[in-house]
């Protein structure tokens, strides 16, 4: 004996509407394509959520070689017409090369601080992970993330003044929570879109 749910859905999509009129699509291959749709959603969701992960694993794990990527940086920047192009912000990597590399020779220690910030970004990412699992049940770490996201902007206006640095690259540090928070919008919304249809019976079991 058939179920409810599966006569329940047989009458949406091979029946009548609650108006009387004929469904638009019936048969199995209406089912197939709704049940596309609701993959396709959560698709999208775990898409998104494995690029933002990534970029914060990047990130953490770029936070440990500092003194070999500004030495980089420097020498890519000296091999481009940045120096007339932009000196103020060769000057400013050329600062902090050179600062890194004078701590590092004399308190090496001090890199133990940025060890841990790099280490902090792996543990959000492992957040991120239940979110992958079931989006559904774990917005609240979308949301939390959006949360850390808008917290950049004061800490950088504010730490970056009372630490001296310069607004140019305060704004640099800024644009790391406006453009981490565009993927969560997008995935709290595909989350919302996954929460209906899972709600509507639409989604599998």
């Amino acid at each position: 004996m058939e179920s409810r749910r599966l006569r329940a859905a047989r009458l949406r999509v091979g029946g009548r509407g609650g108006d009387g009129s004929r469904a638009r699509h019936s048969g199995p291959a209406a089912l197939r394509f709704r049940d596309t749709d609701t993959v396709s959603t959560l698709g999208w969701i775990r898409a998104w959520l494995v690029f933002f992960v990534l970029a914060l694993v990047a990130s953490g794990i770029t936070a440990f070689p500092l003194e070999w990527e500004l030495r980089l940086l420097a020498d890519l920047l000296h091999a481009t017409p940045a120096p007339d192009l932009v000196p103020g912000l060769v000057e400013w990597v050329e600062r902090v090369r050179d600062a890194i590399i004078a701590t590092n020779a004399d308190y090496p220690y001090l890199a133990y601080g940025t060890d841990w910030l790099a280490f902090a970004h792996l543990v959000i990412a492992v957040f991120f992970v239940g979110a992958l699992i079931d989006p559904v049940r774990n917005v609240w770490v979308i949301v939390s993330g959006m949360i850390a996201c808008a917290g950049v902007i004061p800490l950088a206006l504010i730490a970056g003044a009372v630490r001296g640095i310069p607004l140019g690259w305060q704004l640099v540090d800024m644009s790391f929570g406006v453009f981490g928070v565009v993927p969560l919008l997008i995935v709290l919304r595909l989350i919302r879109r996954r929460a209906r249809e899972l709600a509507s019976g639409d989604a599998a079991a």
